[in-house]
């Protein structure tokens, strides 16, 4: 008995790492969010039936998917360990709920939206961006801070001298913060500049310096941290498929090497001594 079920769990183990599996796993919610895209236009009646259908359909595969992964799973305990595991269950558990025709439709409707989110738990590559950017939200706090502080100066600053020339962009500091956000992003910003430069001339070194700021170095700042934080991330998966896989690390290469240095010196010493008895030291000769 257990034997069949080791041979079953090893085949089902095959199976969710068959790269043919993951593609055809990828191809379901690429479909399935093409049907979400589809319900959004207006259908007739029978076609709406058959998308309905499809839905069914999908969500069954899905659920077949989580059964094959979980019992593909040597340590069943270990697979709820993993966050990406919860949220794909409770998203097919939740897809399995007829809530379409009662008060929560609106939520079964977000639900079939988030499966999409499932890309990201099937492709490793996906998680290790998704994971690199959690890990850089320390650092990008700070900058995200002190961006914020260089927008409240110049927004307090525009609130101050260009409230007069248009109230609607610089009525108020809330609203003058919207109005930098458009300059950062370069919408239409040349308008705003050149409406307060009929007022205020030398306003241009206002936007000029908010841009410098804003759009060039914290957003290369942003994307340093993040660019950092991701090679890191690479580097510690590919330490951890080095020590899954068996192969030494940089650590056990350097002690490795020191032993042989070792062994050398002591080899070394031991041929010297046996080439130049004299040399080796006598025994103490008894008084």
């Amino acid at each position: 008995m257990m034997d069949n079920n080791a041979q079953w769990q090893a085949a089902f183990y095959k199976l969710r790492s068959n790269k043919a599996f993951e593609l055809f796993v990828v191809g379901i919610i690429i479909f399935s969010a093409l049907v979400i895209g589809v319900k959004t236009y207006p259908l007739p009646e029978a076609l709406l039936q058959a998308v309905v259908v499809m839905d069914w359909a999908i969500t069954v595969i899905f659920l077949v998917e989580i059964v094959i992964r979980f019992l593909g799973e040597p340590d069943k305990k270990r697979f709820f360990r993993s966050g990406w595991n919860i949220f794909d269950t409770l998203i097919v558990v939740v897809s399995l709920i007829p809530i379409e025709d009662s008060d929560m439709a609106l939520i079964g409707r977000l639900v079939r939206i988030f499966r999409v989110l499932r890309m990201v738990s099937i492709i490793p590559e996906l998680r290790m961006l998704l994971n690199s950017l959690l890990k850089a939200m320390p650092q990008l706090g700070y900058v995200l801070l002190m961006m914020f502080i260089i927008f409240y100066i110049y927004a307090a600053i525009g609130s101050t001298f260009f409230a007069s020339v248009n109230p609607e962009l610089w009525g108020d500091i809330a609203v003058s913060l919207l109005t930098l956000f458009r300059v950062m992003t370069f919408e239409d910003w040349t308008d705003v500049m050149y409406e307060t430069m009929t007022e205020y001339p030398l306003s241009w070194f206002y936007y000029l310096s908010f841009i410098f700021f804003t759009a060039f170095a914290f957003l290369n700042m942003i994307i340093g941290i993040v660019v950092n934080v991701l090679e890191e991330e690479h580097q510690r998966v590919a330490k951890a498929e080095a020590v899954a896989a068996g192969e030494p690390t940089i650590t056990d290469l350097h002690l490795e090497i020191q032993a042989l240095k070792q062994l050398l010196v002591e080899n070394v010493a031991t041929a010297r001594n046996a080439s130049n008895p004299e040399a080796a030291p006598q025994p103490a000769r008894e008084l």
